[in-house]
Parts: structure tokens; sequence; C-alpha cells
């Protein structure tokens, strides 16, 4: 089965209806990048009236965790995938629509490689920025994915 938007955002329906509720949407997807969307809602709102920090979250961990998936399937290897840490940044009230791109398709392509060499686990750190209509960045996030095959 080939990973694509489509599937992506039903697979969000079913075991991630948060996300999916939220307007949480995924873009576009190829070798190096994945783009995911999300606009800010009532749904989705802080009390600031602009989009509460865990829903950009779950969009940018998104944007990066499908990567991983597209690449651990096209692997043909049993691999695990979690993330063990996390970080972000916000640099502007996020309002309108946010769009998380991450571009790291080649990091996790050495990671999987290494992975399935060596047998021991790897990690990855991808970053997923989001940026507002004007093209600004609102906030940066940063997932430091593990990965393992499973014996």
């Amino acid at each position: 089965m080939k990973i694509t938007p489509t599937k992506l955002n039903t697979f969000l329906l079913f075991k991630l209806p948060s996300a999916y509720l939220t307007g949480v949407r995924t873009k576009s997807i190829t070798d190096s990048t994945c783009v995911v969307s999300v606009k800010h809602r009532w749904i989705n709102q802080n009390p600031f009236k602009s989009m509460f920090w865990a829903v950009q979250g779950m969009a940018a961990e998104l944007s990066t965790g499908a990567l991983v998936m597209k690449k651990i399937k096209e692997s043909g290897k049993n691999i695990s995938m979690l993330v063990a840490n996390n970080n972000a940044t916000f640099t502007k009230k996020a309002t309108g629509r946010i769009i998380f791109t991450c571009e790291d398709g080649l990091k996790i392509n050495e990671a999987i490689a290494k992975a399935i060499e060596t047998g021991e686990g790897q990690t990855v750190w991808l970053n997923a920025n989001g940026v507002n209509d004007a093209g600004i960045e609102v906030s940066s996030f940063n997932f430091e994915w593990t990965i393992k095959v499973k014996t």
C-alpha cells in the first residue's frame, strides 16, 4: 500500500481523531518532503485567540512522522518508530492557515539504512517549520524519532 495524503487523512480520522477534528490534514508527501496544513478555528484556539500550541504540535509531528512511516514502508522491513524527545519555538501568533513542512527525508533514509545494517536502534532529529498565509514562520518543532528493526 502506497502512503498518500488521502490515506494519511483517513488514518487520522480513525487512529488520531483529535488531530482530525481540529483540522490537521496532510496536503502532500514526496520522497523528501511532507506538507501538513491546519487552519485556526474555534475548536483549536487557545484563550488568546490563536491556535493552541498542541494543535500545532500535532500537525508538525505528523509532517515528520508521515515521512518516517513512508520510509519504513518502502524499506520492506519490520521497523518500530517512536518519538523520544521534542522541542519547539513559537515566534508569532498562529492565526489563519498554518502550513508545516518537513524536508528531512534524506536523514530518515540514512537512519533506516544504518538501523538495517547494524541491527541497532537509531535516532534522527527531524524539523518541521510552520508558516502562516503571509509566509511568516510562526513556530518550529524538532522531533527526535527512534527507529529499530524488530526481530
